[in-house]
Formats: structure tokens, sequence, C-alpha cells
């Protein structure tokens, strides 16, 4: 998908500061950060929402990915929060499945 921000990135054909990587996950730190470590996961495949989601294997390897990255920035052992919003009311606003991966900080619940 051509006009996809994430995809894009994933390709490397638009900048993002890339934590970690794989051939079928991307990991960079977002733009716009509600905590001290928030990083956004996502798969290489253009997949809109988890409602869209159809490969068990690609949203688990997803959360798997979460938690390496969670470890790698040193947030792992402390706690840490992943979100997956789906769709307007979810507050997704890139039509890109992605996780946000949020620590550094104690989170509060409920979260919004």
């Amino acid at each position: 998908m051509t006009d996809c921000m994430f995809c894009r990135i994933a390709k490397g054909e638009m900048p993002a500061t890339i934590v970690n990587q794989d051939d079928r996950y991307v990991a960079f730190r977002d733009i716009h950060p509600h905590a001290p470590a928030h990083i956004l996961v996502i798969p290489r495949e253009h997949v809109r929402s988890l409602n869209e989601a159809t490969d068990a294997a690609l949203v688990g390897g997803l959360l798997l990915f979460a938690r390496d990255v969670a470890q790698a920035e040193s947030i792992g052992t402390a706690g840490y929060r992943v979100v997956l919003n789906t769709n307007g009311d979810g507050g997704q606003t890139v039509f890109h499945i992605h996780a946000h991966v949020m620590g550094g900080r104690a989170m509060k619940w409920p979260p919004g």
C-alpha cells in the first residue's frame, strides 16, 4: 500500500527512529510520545487494523516482538503497557495495525 505511512517506514522510504527490526516487524519511536519510552511496533505486511487481521501468527508475533522491544528498552522488568487501538473510537489514527509499547513510568488506570 503506497499511501500508508507505516508501510513507507517499513520499506525505509520515510524516516523514523528505528529501535529494532527483523524480516516481519519494525519498531520505532513514536513522534508524539506519551511516556518516557513510547515505541510503535508494526508488521511489515499491511493489515488495516486488528478487525481485519486473519493471521494469528502475525498478531502473536507482533506481541512477542513488542515484549522483546520492552526488554531491550529496559522497561520489561519494571513494567510496560502494550496498546492496540482499533478504528476511530478506539483511537486508531494510522490504519496499519500497530502496538504501542509504553513504559518508563507507572501507568495509570483507566487509561482514557
